[in-house]
């Protein structure tokens, strides 16, 4: 539930690097990537994964689909739609209320508020950056991600609707080997990785 908008247009580029407080990494990158949570298209992106998969799985009667199958079907058609669909926040919390009681006696997804859903969209559009920096780098290209921005005046710009939220700006072109305030700093490996 995430899209991608590649800026190349020098214009909007300098309209949204202002709109990022002129952070050096969006004032001097030649090209911006903003990634985009779009929670609103879930019916849209269900009924694609369906219909591909019925095609995938071949056109059968429900009989002959394999359990495999009616599972990948049944996750679309009922589970998706279970977790997404909202009205003010009520379903979610009789959603959370179920599965936490469901929970006591066998290990089940808890994820399941509007809150839980916004974080794992933003979850799945940060997979999906740090997909597009991996492959980027792979080419040759160098990408710096931006969470300090006006999201919203970024939403204006690139005409997005009010239900879309910003995930991140992805500065993109060569780095400054002298680094933009100085040498890069990274925290010790061993400070974040942890052997259980």
């Amino acid at each position: 539930l995430w899209e991608f908008y590649h800026v190349v247009d020098p214009e909007i580029c300098k309209q949204i690097a202002k709109a990022s407080f002129d952070q050096p990494a969006a004032r001097t990158a030649k090209q911006l990537v903003v990634v985009v949570v779009r929670k609103d298209l879930w019916r849209s992106r269900a009924k694609a994964n369906l219909t591909f998969l019925k095609q995938a799985f071949g056109h059968k009667s429900k009989s002959d689909y394999s359990e495999r199958e009616k599972f990948a079907l049944s996750y679309y058609k009922r589970l998706i739609p279970s977790l997404y669909t909202e009205f003010l926040g009520i379903l979610g919390l009789f959603r959370w209320l179920f599965f936490s009681v469901v929970g006591w006696f066998r290990p089940v997804y808890r994820q399941v508020r509007v809150s839980d859903m916004r974080i794992v969209a933003h979850k799945s559009a940060g997979l999906a950056a740090q997909n597009f920096m991996i492959s980027m780098a792979a080419i040759g290209y160098d990408t710096c991600p931006m969470e300090g921005i006006d999201s919203l005046r970024i939403k204006r710009i690139l005409g997005l609707p009010y239900s879309a939220e910003i995930n991140m700006l992805i500065g993109c072109g060569f780095r400054e080997e002298s680094g933009v305030y100085g040498p890069r700093f990274r925290v010790p490996f061993e400070t974040v990785y942890k052997v259980v």
